[in-house]
């Protein structure tokens, strides 16, 4: 069975790219049943590559290799799950908890698997993996030897591949809650209704990456350490202005905004790493639930506060506030600023804000739009940040290129009278590998700024 390719295509298969278009297709030859593996040819009839088959998707193959004859079988299963184990082993080896399959970047398309502790979750996305899904399992018992397997595959990609949502125990036995470990903090899982397989292990990385930004910050607050005589002894200590000893033990840490906090992953960073205070925002009672429990179990639930709204009203709102609160300060403005009266919102303002927000575009289409959001959502995060502090912010749009991302910032920053100073720009964790030229593979954007005034 054979797929041969047009002459006039673009030759992305050439370049390792995984997909073939049906509108690439010359000709289909011997007739293949959807899920059938074949192979693909050039117009001229040259081998190019092997992968399964489903004239009902947009994406009519998608490569799992390299030679003619290829049989996707429990073996074939093994040996892929091996060099996944492999890999996670050799980059992440104190990991107990991380994505173990990655789809088209660990060569097995349409198939995702998160790993938390002895518990595995399972997305199939594809007819092609669909059909196999008895090898699959069996093969991720042979390799991973997990308490038990657990089906998420309730999303809507399975709908262009003619297939329905499936969610359920695939093997073994499943908590409805899993308990892993992350950066040294201990996380708590719902694997049954939290987002996607219920965790995004590609931030694992960039969560760790602001450790530097929760420090710092004491002087601000006219904090110093000096030498004070306590108990006969000289000792080094934080004081005040006044010359008092300071015994909150987080005198020298940052105040915290995260929006969009789902498990509330970088507050629970943020105060691992010595924050004063953090906010938890997100619009879902749910998700705050499971922040506040992965809080309370790390032992932080003295300095989280948490806030059940919409993230783009809640920053016009402080940033609202704050402008009231400077305007009363320099009695600046067209009217005359009443001070008796109380102020309409707090006008809060933070050292650091972090905003990871769900994908605002899912099409090419949807990228205009996208990009206002990101401008209007960063225009306010901005603004809330006290001057030298820090705006941690995110894009998982894949349709949203980084140099797109980077411009909507800017013209944020324009806008916002600041100027942004970049200090680190990173994408996926190392359990996300990318296949070079497969740009769809490379959709996160990760980006800390050091923010000040014009």
């Amino acid at each position: 069975m054979g797929i041969y390719l047009r002459r006039d295509r673009k030759k992305r298969l050439e370049e390792g790219h995984p997909w073939v278009y049906g509108n690439e297709v010359e000709r289909v030859d011997d007739e293949p049943q959807p899920g059938d593996i074949v192979a693909v040819y050039n117009h001229l009839g040259r081998y190019l590559a092997s992968g399964y088959y489903n004239p009902k998707s947009q994406i009519v193959v998608r490569v799992i290799g390299y030679k003619e004859e290829i049989t996707m079988d429990q073996a074939y299963f093994i040996e892929r799950f091996r060099n996944c184990l492999e890999h996670r082993r050799r980059f992440l080896p104190d990991a107990d908890s991380c994505r173990m399959v990655y789809g088209e970047a660990d060569f097995l398309p349409g198939l995702i698997v998160d790993k938390f502790t002895g518990i595995l979750v399972v997305q199939i996305l594809t007819l092609g993996m669909d059909q196999r899904r008895a090898d699959i399992i069996a093969a991720l018992v042979d390799v991973f030897q997990p308490e038990g397997i657990y089906e998420r595959s309730d999303v809507s990609v399975r709908e262009l591949e003619g297939l329905e949502s499936v969610t359920g125990l695939l093997y073994g036995d499943c908590p409805e809650r899993v308990l892993m470990t992350e950066n040294g903090l201990q996380i708590e899982v719902d694997i049954r209704e939290g987002q996607k397989t219920g965790y995004f292990f590609d931030q694992r990385e960039n969560r760790a990456s602001i450790e530097p930004l929760m420090k710092g910050w004491g002087a601000r607050s006219g904090i110093h350490l000096a030498e004070l005589e306590i108990e006969g002894e000289l000792k080094k200590v934080p004081v005040n202005l006044s010359g008092k000893q300071v015994t909150f033990p987080y005198w020298d840490g940052a105040t915290v905004l995260e929006c969009f906090a789902h498990t509330g992953s970088f507050t629970l960073h943020a105060c691992r790493y010595g924050a004063k205070k953090v906010t938890c925002l997100d619009v879902s009672e749910h998700a705050i639930e499971s922040a506040r429990r992965n809080v309370e179990l790390n032992g932080f639930a003295d300095r989280v506060e948490y806030v059940v709204a919409d993230a783009f009203e809640y920053l016009r709102r402080q940033v609202s506030g704050s402008d009231e609160r400077k305007g009363r300060a320099t009695g600046s403005g067209s009217k005359k600023v009443d001070t008796s009266k109380p102020m309409t919102t707090k006008g809060l303002t933070w050292d650091v804000v972090i905003l990871d927000p769900p994908a605002f575009a899912k099409s090419r289409g949807a990228v205009e739009g996208a990009c206002r959001g990101y401008k209007d959502i960063n225009l306010q995060g901005m603004k809330l940040v006290n001057e030298g502090g820090y705006l941690v912010t995110a894009s998982c749009s894949y349709h949203v290129k980084a140099e797109q991302f980077l411009e909507a910032i800017h013209d944020a920053a324009v806008d916002a009278g600041k100027v942004l100073r970049l200090v680190e720009f990173r994408s996926a964790g190392r359990d996300h590998p990318q296949i070079l030229g497969v740009d769809e593979g490379n959709y996160l954007k990760f980006a800390v700024f050091e923010v000040r005034s014009r």
